[in-house]
């Protein structure tokens, strides 16, 4: 009986943890998804005028890569904690990968701040100048996601 109360005080000392600790990793990865929906709303709209969907307009241009610069200042790999990982936690598309090539894919992500700095700037003077700069960004995403992004 001592043996079955100490296993059923053992478990109600250790679900609060466990229940603080998944909301934690639930909380990074919202953090994680919100980063990814502003980044995606911004490409959109610099992808909208470099294909013509949309009318080219400077100052939305702009201030859509200045968005994404100023979100490739935040240290996005510090929200990929273990735990994260596809199959670990619902709603994750992170392979396991990244924890195993933390370096590479803080290169990776440094690839993404490189292909964003001066994208303000780069993409004033006409529709013609946002095909690239959506190039150097796409390019730069799709190099981290092919190597550590479940496909969906």
């Amino acid at each position: 009986m001592r043996l079955l109360s100490a296993a059923a005080l053992a478990f109600t000392v250790t679900l609060p943890m466990t229940t603080h600790a998944d909301e934690a990793l639930d909380e990074l990865l919202e953090a994680r998804h919100g980063f990814y929906q502003m980044l995606a709303m911004n490409m959109g709209t610099l992808a909208g005028m470099a294909k013509g969907e949309t009318p080219y307009d400077e100052a939305t241009a702009s201030r859509a890569a200045a968005n994404i610069e100023a979100l490739t200042h935040y240290d996005l790999p510090s929200l990929f904690v273990e735990g994260t990982a596809s199959g670990q936690i619902k709603d994750s598309a992170a392979k396991p990968e990244i924890w195993t090539n933390m370096d590479d894919f803080k290169t990776k992500f440094g690839g993404l701040v490189e292909a964003a700095a001066g994208a303000s700037e780069a993409v004033k003077g006409g529709q013609d100048k946002v095909g690239p700069v959506v190039g150097k960004l796409g390019g730069a995403c799709k190099a981290c996601h092919d190597v550590y992004r479940e496909k969906s």
